[in-house]
């Protein structure tokens, strides 16, 4: 019977909303002190989440939508302007509380420091953003709370991929067997699973109907006692909300 021994969190739509309420609205303010007329709207970049990395979503904006360009700028250069602005922008949102922790994010963190569950992150935010978000939305002293922040292009390749989930898998000297992920995506699911780890998805708006047939556990959010959460594929929760006694039991579950 395998022990869960740490817990691998991504960032954005799992530990906060915050594509919709912080990145998108950044990327926006960036354009805008760019002189570029492009906007992103909620069902635009909706379609934009198809692609993992900030970069790598402008180049497909491009491609996909032909928006007017500048006559005489490289393109890399453009994107790779855009989107640093954009990083200073989604900063200020956060520093501005404009982006919150989704439901049960913080009492799950809380009890697995109290219980000595070890903590990672992986996530194809930059750096910045995701000690940014740690900092402002849980404590200024957050990041430390985290073995191994694993993010941005600290490796070759962008979830899907895996090789997010075998770098923290190799910074943690743990198996797979030992550690739960919890994504919100498809994506993550995909790069969780191809590392052999069991996963735990807690969907939102944009991320609802994706093929989640592989999670162990599909929920709207990790609830709190005053607002419980949903099961959505999966064993149906005994109580109100998912905490370390039901990743416990995915993680035994698993090799008994």
């Amino acid at each position: 019977m395998a022990e869960l021994k740490a817990l691998i969190f991504d960032v954005d739509g799992t530990l906060a909303e915050t594509e919709r309420d912080g990145h998108r609205v950044a990327f926006n303010q960036a354009f805008k002190a760019a002189g570029l007329p492009w906007y992103w709207s909620e069902g635009i970049y909706g379609v934009l989440l198809q692609v993992s990395g900030g970069k790598e979503r402008i180049h497909f904006f491009i491609k996909k939508y032909a928006p007017p360009l500048p006559a005489t700028q490289n393109l890399d250069q453009l994107i790779a302007e855009i989107h640093q602005a954009k990083t200073q922008y989604y900063t200020a949102l956060l520093q501005a509380g404009q982006v919150s922790l989704r439901p049960g994010i913080q009492r799950l963190i809380s009890d697995a420091r109290r219980k000595h569950i070890r903590l990672a992150i992986a996530t194809t935010s930059r750096l910045e953003n995701a000690v940014a978000l740690l900092e402002t939305a849980l404590a200024p002293d957050a990041p430390s709370w985290f073995e191994v922040i694993a993010a941005g292009d600290i490796v070759p390749h962008k979830k899907p991929a895996s090789d997010i989930y075998h770098y923290v898998l190799d910074q943690l000297a743990l198996a797979p067997a030992n550690c739960l992920a919890i994504e919100d995506t498809e994506h993550g699911l995909t790069a969780a699973w191809g590392a052999g780890l069991m996963t735990v998805i807690t969907v939102n708006d944009y991320t609802y109907r994706q093929n989640f047939a592989a999670a162990a556990l599909v929920l709207n959010h990790l609830g709190k006692p005053d607002q419980p959460c949903q099961s959505l594929r999966g064993k149906p929760l005994t109580h109100a909300y998912f905490d370390l006694s039901v990743a416990r039991s995915l993680v035994a579950t698993r090799l008994s």
